[in-house]
């Protein structure tokens, strides 16, 4: 294993130092932004901006790695995504926020396209499964960290932005002072919405819901939280339990899917996101170890759906589609994100901190209701034609060609370039079954 990770610590290294970056600031702005006085509907636009920003990054990431190179590019972004961090503890108005949101997302897309194209590039058939997983288990340790360190210093001070941006800029020293060469120019995936719909209903409105949902969450949870009456270590513990309960949920029900209809499992997974979601509402007077507790039941049924979804969808595609296919499902979950958390702040205007759980249980029963009719037009996929369950990252449309379900493939077979969109048969239908 050491001889694995060796080649790649340097990138590894770099992509903890941003996670937990940004797993502070995910957690800081909105407690901070509360502090403020700022609005629900403002916080909530602060999270769609990141999303706006990073469903730019995925679409033109690729783009700014072939013009300026893999380490040049890394720079800049991390300097910019860094002096962001800092701007918003100097500007403290909502309209200055969302700019500078928006251009942390953007940032931080392009950011991961670097880490993980390099990944990839120093991988092989033979040890990407291993790489993949140690990066998905990086993503999910040091996000849970970067949100406990919430507690380190007051909210209400400038310490905890100074954090967010030396840990973004030391991000960049690992990639600067590799001695590691950098990879081929990144190409670009082509994204056609409708034959993604086409191969598979469920997977492409899986991740829609997925989306709206957590992205509602990310964006309000804190203050919910907060609302809710609890500290600053209790908002912290808050949104760690979520993102804890999501990880050790995710390998259970991606195993359970590979030996069932995966389409079963998103059921189920709705199913209790929505009871525990209208728990939460009916409770709305619960003790923090109440809220903790629903906090992780919320985690493990919600957040893990999103890997089962890519999983059905990949059921439907051939190897060399696993990026394109994956890389317009990440995108689809971004334009969710852009758009949960705003109905999320008029219930919470409307009808309090209920209103945020509410809404995702509402978008997690619309679900349901779709799973439920798609399960009922169509067979499901027979288990011995399934690829295994492979836990993801959100991160940027570059992780997915570290995917071993697509390992036969080189990342020129699997990457194409955008003006193949504009093919007369772009929106083809693949000839597999779908669901």
């Amino acid at each position: 294993m050491a001889s694995t990770v060796a080649p790649v610590a340097a990138l590894l290294l770099s992509a903890a130092l941003l996670l937990m970056g940004n797993g502070l600031q995910g957690t800081l702005l909105p407690v901070r932004g509360t502090i403020e006085a700022f609005s629900t509907f403002d916080i909530a636009l602060v999270g769609t901006a990141y999303y706006i920003g990073f469903a730019g990054g995925c679409a033109l990431g690729s783009r700014l790695v072939r013009r300026a190179g893999h380490i040049r590019t890394f720079a800049a972004m991390a300097s910019i995504a860094s002096a962001a961090a800092l701007a918003h503890a100097v500007a403290l108005s909502p309209w200055a926020w969302w700019g500078f949101r928006a251009v942390t997302g953007f940032c931080f897309a392009v950011l991961y396209v670097v880490i993980e194209s390099w990944l990839n590039e120093r991988s092989t058939n033979e040890n990407r499964g291993l790489i993949l997983s140690i990066y998905t288990m990086i993503n999910l340790t040091v996000i849970t960290i970067g949100q406990m360190m919430l507690t380190l210093d007051d909210p209400a001070s400038f310490t905890l932005f100074t954090a967010a941006s030396i840990l973004i800029s030391l991000a960049a020293v690992p990639v600067a002072m590799t001695a590691a060469a950098a990879p081929a120019p990144v190409t670009v995936t082509r994204l056609r919405l409708g034959r993604l719909y086409r191969t598979s209903p469920v997977g492409f409105v899986g991740v829609l819901a997925v989306g709206l949902s957590n992205g509602a969450f990310w964006a309000l949870g804190p203050v919910f939280a907060e609302q809710s009456g609890m500290n600053t270590t209790g908002i912290a513990l808050f949104m760690s339990v979520t993102v804890i309960a999501g990880a050790l949920a995710q390998w259970p029900l991606g195993r359970a899917s590979d030996h069932t209809d995966r389409r079963r499992v998103i059921l189920a997974a709705g199913v209790a996101a929505s009871a525990v979601g209208l728990a939460m509402v009916a409770f709305d007077d619960l003790s923090r170890y109440g809220l903790l507790l629903a906090a992780f039941g919320f985690g493990a049924a919600a957040l893990p759906m999103y890997a089962v979804a890519v999983a059905h969808t990949n059921d439907y595609v051939d190897p060399q589609d696993f990026v394109e296919t994956s890389s317009g499902l990440l995108l689809v979950y971004a334009a969710g994100a852009v758009l949960g958390p705003l109905p999320a702040a008029f219930l919470m205007a409307q009808i309090g901190t209920a209103g945020l759980f509410l809404c995702t249980a509402s978008f997690h029963a619309a679900l349901v209701l779709f799973v439920f009719y798609r399960i009922a037009q169509r067979e499901a996929v027979a288990a011995t034609e399934k690829e295994d369950f492979v836990s993801l990252p959100r991160t940027s449309p570059t992780v997915f060609a570290l995917d071993p379900r697509g390992e036969d493939e080189t990342v020129d077979d699997v990457l194409h370039d955008a003006a193949a969109d504009t093919a007369p048969n772009a929106g083809s239908t693949p000839a597999s079954d779908k669901s």
